[in-house]
């Protein structure tokens, strides 16, 4: 195995097509390192990209909304005033990751290219409308977040790719989001479930809202037809309880060391109600 450590982007979108299908790029190494220590991957070549510079930056503009570096820590999203103010959600699916000493190693970039079903930041990044641009060295392109999952540790990223950037668009007025996750121990657990929502409100009708979950299916995922619960309606206890049922038959969960599909479906239920109703009641002071 030989380790490389390209020094610009376009050094490692060299390397990347020249041992192209025999190199695993790293960033944090927070998952990485674990899969090669058990075996599950055994690459000719480890790319390093940290020392890219320029890659890890957190920008927001008034009217493009929010962008991150994809070598920006989770840490960094966690503390940034920006998007604690204006994308909390994200800022709460970040402090849900690991411990403070994981996030401050950890990549978002690495973590979105794990693919992890359990991961935290990719049901946030997916009601939030979030965009991906990835670049190769037969050009850029740019993917929503919610088509670049196909299967756990599998994305829509070729070999000869990498992640460059994370782009979040703005909020619609008067919305609010909420990340919720559950797991067995408050820290260093994977979630049994993860919930994500964002809501807009006209008046008490709820205009728009955006429901995804997390380790309850192949990959994080959008659960529409819970969304048209609610779409259009005044929020109640009734409606809330037909949102949560709707989102646990749209997940597919299985039974595993944490916990049974039977639990997490009745997990979602719960989580998704409470979800929803914090996210309006923010959104209706804020």
């Amino acid at each position: 195995m030989q380790y490389l450590e390209p020094r610009s982007m376009e050094e490692a979108l060299s390397l990347l097509l020249r041992h192209k299908g025999a190199a695993k790029v790293i960033t944090g190494g927070t998952d990485l390192l674990v899969q090669l220590k058990k075996g599950k991957v055994s690459p000719g070549y480890i790319i390093n990209v940290k020392a890219i510079p320029g890659q890890d930056v957190i920008a927001y503009d008034e009217d493009e909304g929010l962008r991150i570096g994809a070598l920006a820590t989770i840490r960094s999203i966690e503390v940034s005033p920006v998007i604690r103010h204006k994308f909390g959600l994200l800022a709460q699916a970040a402090s849900e990751l690991g411990t403070p000493q994981v996030r401050n190693v950890a990549t978002i970039g690495g973590n979105i290219c794990n693919a992890s079903p359990s991961a935290e930041i990719a049901p946030a990044l997916i009601v939030l409308g979030a965009r991906l641009k990835i670049v190769g060295a037969d050009g850029d392109r740019t993917v929503p977040i919610e088509s670049f999952f196909t299967g756990p540790g599998q994305t829509v990223l070729q070999p000869h790719e990498l992640l460059s950037e994370i782009q979040v668009p703005n909020l619609l007025p008067k919305s609010s989001g909420v990340y919720m996750a559950q797991t067995l121990r408050k820290a260093l657990d994977l979630a049994n479930v993860g919930v994500a929502v964002v809501t807009a409100l006209d008046g008490d009708i709820m205009s728009d809202v955006k429901i995804a979950l997390g380790a309850v299916a192949p990959t994080p995922i959008r659960v529409k037809r819970a969304e048209e619960v609610l779409r259009g309606k005044k929020i109640s206890d009734d409606l809330l309880q037909k949102a949560g049922l709707a989102a646990s038959e749209e997940a597919s969960p299985i039974d595993d060391v944490r916990s049974s599909a039977d639990y997490r479906r009745k997990m979602i239920k719960v989580l998704v109600a409470r979800a929803i109703k914090q996210a309006v009641e923010q959104a209706k002071t804020g």
